[in-house]
């Protein structure tokens, strides 16, 4: 049986491009996302937990979050955990509910973040060109052993190249927006 599976290459290589989508949604830009806070976590009940199983984020404003904590007694430990996160926010506790006012981007924070934004894209495509080594080695192992024909593989090589190059442009196409996105406040 051939070791080349085209399906485990596309969902690897996607794999790639969604989690560089998610590391870019916790890029703060001068706007309000809830994405912002999935990083953190609360230490509540005896164990750490993320802070969305504790409460509800939302953004009411443009410039604000606020975080709807349920159990009114978690409430000093979820801000604790906003502070832990180091996201350079500064909570407001009004009751049950967390305010969180996003102060402005400094343009030379903006420039850091787009870089950060930059580098998350070139892990990604890094890993995406590591699932096309692996797919090319399985090929050339699956011609050795006979399996597939050298037209066969050659074929297959190509399909690859052509599942690299659209997972690389996804990836540069989402690093540029959100890059965009931070510039352009």
């Amino acid at each position: 049986m051939a070791k080349y599976d085209k399906s485990d290459i596309e969902r690897r290589m996607a794999g790639a491009v969604e989690s560089l989508k998610g590391d870019l949604s916790g890029l703060r830009t001068g706007r309000a996302n809830t994405a912002l806070l999935d990083p953190v976590t609360v230490d509540v009940y005896g164990s750490i937990m993320p802070l969305n199983q504790v409460a509800t984020v939302n953004a009411p404003e443009p410039r604000m979050l606020a975080v709807q904590v349920w159990d009114k007694a978690n409430t000093t430990a979820v801000e604790k955990g906003i502070a832990r996160a180091n996201l350079g926010l500064n909570p407001m506790t009004d009751g049950q509910t967390i305010r969180l006012p996003l102060p402005d981007l400094t343009e030379e924070r903006r420039k850091e973040l787009a870089k950060l934004a930059g580098q998350y894209s070139e892990n990604a495509k890094i890993a995406i060109r590591n699932v096309r080594r692996d797919a090319m080695e399985a090929l050339k192992e699956d011609e050795k052993k006979k399996e597939i024909s050298e037209d066969d593989r050659k074929r297959l090589e190509d399909e690859v190249q052509k599942l690299t190059d659209k997972y690389v442009a996804e990836a540069d196409t989402a690093a540029e927006a959100k890059e965009k996105e931070i510039l352009s406040q």
